[in-house]
């Protein structure tokens, strides 16, 4: 059937979309979230299908941007619809459904079809769901693993030793990567480190670094900027490594699961060639990973899949109840992170987690004592010399100082209504209050803490300062405290946490920043 083309001007998220009237879906055969094969002039793709009864006449087709930029089509153009049978991928995801283990030919068509756009997020959610509740062994794990990167690009460093770190994430205020990197660096090892932004978070360390430093850079880019200094700090968004994982997310992120946590993590250190790798699980109430014994378990699976993958790993299992620092927010995380690299009064938790995690790799490498040589390139200078090399080759300002980055100018300050010691901070509300005070993307946003776990309080100290650069954010956030427990101040740890009343529906989020 030739159809004329009604450009829409929409973006359908990556994924090739078309509407047709439904007189002319029926005289083909095809049903909503059905597939057509669209051709014009010699390029063709395989679309979804959208019905409508008013939007688009009969005798046209309307398609998204991905289809017009596929095909080349104008408004008006006639192009070739066909009905085509639905992606073979699709029988693989019904037999992940009934509990079948697949193979690596079938993961790699499983999210091939993901990254081209040929299936559905309801296809999508079914395979997500299906590996959340039958679970992945190590050899599915390992085979999506190789799949993610087979479909998007790898970074060819021309180094001896790549490495790299990763954190599972779910703590507020992990800006430990804003040292680790420049140490590493410094040291004389390379570590080209792709981030996230945050999804659920306060921040995520894309987010931190972009207060310093340009982070939206091909991967042509970061070639050059990592043989330039060593190290990076990109957003791994714009380089299209493992780019199925971000599909996936946006998969799971609605429904709170996180199956293929494993897969998304390793893929994006294959990808840019990485053979030593740090894994930091931060563990205890408020992060991902509750208990110790949970940790190891997760740690042996990212050894195992690290082996197979031809990576050498180790974890380290981190202090996860509270947050890192005294900073919450892409700005306020920056200037601290800026601040403890030229030796101003560090806070002692972050300075700790980033030696720490910097010197296992440097032991992993062969370097001696790892941990007293990255506490030296951190004492000397060395590390903020490297940062402010890295945050130049990026198109930064390396003249960068903490009071140049730009926080709210809207405040508000809570106060504690008893005295006692800090007994407990819930990461989790901390989070939820720097996102509706305009975090991550009001940069100037977050949260500044005044008193960590074990800290004295006295009545009417302040507990923490909440920053906003948009009155109605700072508001909504005042606002939320009502109810809501941030900080937990007492003489002595008080057996009762909270009373609940009433019935109520359970919200657990998970946090997906990769």
């Amino acid at each position: 059937m030739r159809l004329r083309a009604k450009l829409l001007g929409l973006e359908s998220g990556g994924k090739s979309v078309v509407i047709l009237n439904k007189d002319d879906a029926e005289d083909m055969g095809v049903l909503a979230l059905g597939r057509v094969r669209v051709g014009l002039g010699g390029r063709e793709l395989t679309a979804i299908v959208n019905t409508t009864t008013a939007l688009i006449g009969s005798g046209s087709i309307g398609i998204c941007e991905e289809v017009r930029r596929a095909l080349g089509a104008s408004e008006g153009d006639e192009l070739e619809v066909e009905p085509t049978p639905p992606p073979r991928s699709l029988h693989s995801i019904r037999n992940k459904l009934r509990g079948r283990k697949l193979a690596y030919g079938e993961l790699l068509e499983i999210v091939r079809d993901v990254v081209e756009g040929n299936l559905s997020d309801i296809e999508i959610a079914a395979f997500v769901t299906a590996l959340h509740a039958f679970g992945l062994d190590l050899d599915e794990a390992t085979g999506l693993s190789m799949a993610m990167v087979a479909t998007g690009n790898t970074l060819d460093l021309d180094r001896p030793l790549i490495v790299d770190k990763h954190s599972i994430g779910g703590v507020p205020g992990d800006k430990t990567t804003l040292l680790v990197v420049p140490i590493i660096a410094a040291c004389g090892l390379t570590i080209p480190k792709s981030s996230s932004r945050a999804i659920t978070s306060a921040a995520g360390t894309a987010d931190r670094a972009e207060a310093l430093m340009p982070v939206d850079l091909g991967i042509e880019e970061m070639r050059g900027v990592v043989e330039r200094t060593n190290g990076c700090i990109v957003w791994g968004g714009s380089l299209h490594l493992a780019p199925a994982d971000d599909l996936f997310i946006r998969v799971e992120h609605p429904l709170s699961i996180d199956p293929l946590l494993l897969p998304s993590i390793m893929s994006k250190k294959k990808a840019v060639g990485a053979k030593l790798l740090v894994v930091d699980i931060p563990c205890g109430r408020g992060a991902k990973v509750k208990t110790i014994g949970e940790a190891d378990l997760l740690a042996n699976d990212f050894m195992e899949l690290g082996g197979r993958l031809g990576i050498q790993v180790r974890c380290a299992v981190t202090y996860g109840e509270q947050p890192i620092g005294y900073a919450i927010g892409p700005a306020l995380e920056a200037r601290e992170a800026l601040g403890a690299l030229m030796g101003r009064s560090a806070p002692p938790d972050l300075l700790d987690k980033a030696v720490d995690i910097a010197g296992i790799l440097l032991d992993m490498a062969g370097r001696g004592d790892g941990r007293a040589l990255a506490l030296e390139a951190l004492r000397s200078g060395r590390a903020e010399e490297k940062m402010r090399e890295i945050i130049e080759a990026q198109g930064g300002d390396p003249e960068v100082g903490p009071e140049d980055i730009a926080i709210g100018d809207r405040r508000f300050e809570i106060r504690s209504e008893r005295a006692g010691y800090v007994l407990w901070i819930d990461n989790a509300s901390m989070a939820e209050l720097a996102r509706l005070a305009g975090c991550p993307r009001d940069k100037g946003a977050g949260i500044l803490l005044h008193k960590k776990v074990g800290d004295r309080v006295e009545e009417g100290e302040p507990l923490f300062t909440i920053y906003a650069e948009r009155g109605p954010k700072l508001q909504q956030a005042v606002e939320a405290l009502e109810g809501m427990r941030a900080i937990g101040v007492g003489e002595r740890m008080e057996m009762l946490i909270h009373e609940v009343r009433e019935r109520a529906l359970a919200r657990r989020a998970v946090p997906l920043d990769r």
